[in-house]
């Protein structure tokens, strides 16, 4: 049997209501809208990426992952350019989706800075937002090394820093796939090897 909707004998409970569509047709759900990155897509990017940095006629000497949202996009590109000397850096900005600190704060432990001297240096990090970060990390390198770059998947429309070279631009917030699930707690780890 199927029931008109004012038909009173059917018990289904009736579907939400959709949002109502914005002028540009897209639907406000209340949450940001985000970009989402898969590993497949991410692979591509990273060999992309890597193309471009080739096609530019640099050959980085060091690559610099900025920890921890560059640390798996810089272990693909220096696979790609087949560059063996490898660091981090570690920077604090966000806390949070859209919530960050005043300023980017280097944290322990450091990276050798004084080994990077006279050296061609990629910077690595994942987006470029606001692009502080960036700054921080290739002015403090910058005065060591003889040549430096930066490289991200992603840059912002309000960023102080384009990349050299960059993936894509959004003004989305961006769900990465190593950042999409939450942290693993001992409870997880206890129920998943159970």
């Amino acid at each position: 049997m199927v029931s008109s909707p004012d038909d009173s004998t059917d018990t289904a409970a009736a579907p939400p209501e959709a949002p109502p569509a914005q002028s540009d047709g897209s639907v406000e759900t209340g949450a940001p809208e985000r970009e989402v990155l898969g590993w497949l897509e991410f692979g591509e990017a990273a060999r992309h990426l890597a193309s471009d940095v080739v096609a530019a006629d640099f050959t980085p000497d060091v690559i610099v992952a900025v920890a921890r949202g560059g640390l798996v996009l810089a272990g693909a590109v220096a696979y790609a350019l087949d560059t063996k000397m490898c660091g981090s850096i570690n920077v604090e900005f966000y806390t949070g989706v859209d919530e960050r600190l005043p300023e980017p704060v280097l944290l322990p432990p450091t990276l050798d800075a004084p080994s990077l001297e006279g050296k061609r240096v990629l910077i690595v990090d994942d987006v470029s937002d606001s692009g502080r970060t960036l700054v921080l990390v290739r002015d403090l390198l910058g005065g060591i090394a003889a040549d430096v770059r930066t490289v991200c998947l992603y840059s912002k429309p309000r960023t102080v820093l384009e990349p050299d070279f960059v993936w894509k631009r959004t003004s989305r917030w961006i769900t990465f796939p190593w950042s999409a699930l939450p942290p693993v707690t001992r409870d997880h780890a206890t129920a998943v090897g159970a």
